[in-house]
């Protein structure tokens, strides 16, 4: 099979794994309240089930995403973190107990953190010009599969039968049908799922980092010349090693490498230096303060965390909301649903032509400037809604919009903008600790709206405060938002 084909059906396979995931939340969230309370659990036993998902998938994530970048292989991890979803999925299709159905989740959360994974290999192997389309597309398959998720439940809700020991109902049927789903999907990895490698890049970053070196030396032997003859000596020798690792990266695929020592200064045919290279760990010169406590890095993680935090948040309250001052019910609420999941899907399409055209960190403003405006219209509208039940639909409608308008600008922007200004060496990693920031605020914004549905200018003034800040490191770092030069790209190599 051509390498083309293969990386069509391996984009096509990454698409139906974010589908899946899309799927099962929209299948299993609607009756997970009513199975909770067949077997007897209280309350709080929601938020901890709903909330034990994410927190294990916050700490796999970066855990899967560093063994993806020791190894440079992702379909043994995406295997191996599936059979997490296919277990977590049977163990809630059992549900003998509460206990059984949160352990349930917190199994299945495991698998997610394959997304780190996943990103990480799209960052490897996409350029950079075309990484934003490539990453609205996969989030846009997630949101076809939010959409479509509560379709399956049609007939799942019919379900009434015995399967051996097991009842399989209205409850219980959501479980075994992931299951399934998952195991198909295993089989789509097997078969159609390769680790591309990844693309090259280029003489240009090879000459970048060979001036960077020819400019050290000139301004070495500058500063050296007089009496110290030993330092530009010493300092020609890290130099030489350094282009000597250097040009072993870029051609160990001829088989010819440059040997680090200055007194073998010359092109060999021996692969085993080449070896050496690669079986370099890429963390080996990996600094976490370096790599995350940047400025544009911070912006971004703060970006990821707070538009998360405030999503959740506002979607723990619109379904109180709504029964509160219009008396919806499940049909409404569906129909509701599924018309944001409709312009979610407009919107991610719409960021991944727009993409084509600006730049990411005008993107990320402009969805941050509707976030904004969300935000204050919900403050002064939902908060106290005025009018009669037309005006306050219509109050109702404008915020929602609004709100979802927002996500996919801000979503596809900086995730986009994060794999560039990130090591790729370690973007694995990078990625699992930006999802993990994305996993703690789904935690946190369900808990923060759901204790204060009776204050809402409480919980609406602590969001557009976190939406301020934003808006502020924002506008200071912003000619920071930018992909790295290859000069600068080459000095940071040459440095580490």
């Amino acid at each position: 099979m051509d390498d083309g084909r293969k990386r069509k059906l391996t984009f096509f396979t990454i698409g139906l794994i974010f589908l899946l995931s899309g799927v099962e939340y929209a299948v299993i969230l609607p009756t997970i309240w009513k199975y909770l309370q067949t077997l007897d659990a209280p309350p709080y036993f929601l938020g901890l089930t709903l909330s034990a998902f994410s927190l294990t998938g916050l700490l796999s994530g970066p855990l899967f995403g560093h063994l993806s970048d020791r190894t440079r292989t992702t379909k043994n991890i995406i295997l191996f973190a599936n059979l997490f979803e296919i277990v977590g999925n049977f163990m809630y299709f059992m549900g003998f107990s509460k206990w059984l159905l949160l352990s349930s989740r917190l199994v299945a959360g495991i698998g997610t953190g394959a997304g780190s994974c996943i990103f990480g290999f799209l960052t490897r192997s996409t350029p950079p010009e075309d990484r934003a389309t490539v990453f609205a597309a996969v989030m846009v398959c997630r949101q076809v599969g939010l959409l479509i998720g509560p379709a399956f439940n049609i007939f799942l809700r019919l379900c009434d039968f015995h399967l051996g020991p097991f009842v399989v109902n209205t409850f219980t049927a959501p479980g075994l049908f992931m299951c399934f789903l998952w195991i198909l999907l295993q089989l789509a990895v097997i078969f159609m799922y390769w680790d591309l490698p990844p693309l090259e890049r280029g003489k240009d970053t090879f000459k970048a980092e060979h001036s960077v070196l020819e400019n050290e030396q000139e301004i070495e032997g500058d500063e050296g010349e007089g009496n110290e003859e030993g330092k530009p000596l010493m300092r020609s020798q890290e130099l030489l090693g350094s282009y000597g690792s250097v040009v072993a990266e870029h051609s160990h695929r001829d088989g010819t490498t440059v040997t680090s020592d200055p007194t073998l200064n010359h092109i060999s045919s021996s692969p085993e230096p080449a070896k050496s290279q690669e079986s370099s760990s890429p963390s080996k010169n990996f600094s976490l303060s370096r790599e995350f406590l940047r400025e544009e890095v911070v912006v971004l993680l703060a970006a990821q965390f707070i538009t998360l935090f405030n999503q959740t948040a506002l979607e723990t309250m619109v379904t109180p909301l709504t029964q509160k001052f219009f008396n919806y019910g499940e049909l409404e609420n569906s129909v509701m649903y599924c018309l944001c999941g409709v312009e979610v899907i407009a919107g991610f399409l719409f960021v991944r032509w727009l993409s084509q055209r600006f730049a990411e960190r005008v993107i990320l403003a402009v969805g941050l400037s509707i976030c904004n405006i969300s935000c204050v219209w919900c403050l002064i509208f939902l908060a106290k809604p005025l009018g009669g039940f037309s005006w306050q639909l219509t109050e109702f409608v404008i915020g929602v919009f609004l709100q979802v308008l927002g996500l996919p600008f801000v979503a596809v922007a900086q995730v986009s903008l994060f794999s560039k200004i990130t090591s790729e060496k370690t973007q694995g990693f990078s990625q699992g600790v930006r999802r993990s920031v994305g996993g703690l605020a789904t935690i946190l914004g369900p808990l923060w709206a759901g204790g204060l549905t009776d204050n809402m200018y409480i919980m609406m003034g602590v969001m557009m405060a976190l939406l301020a800040l934003l808006t502020m490191m924002l506008a200071f770092s912003y000619k920071q938002l930018v992909e790295p030069s290859r000069e600068e790209e080459a000095e940071s190599r040459v440095s580490c």
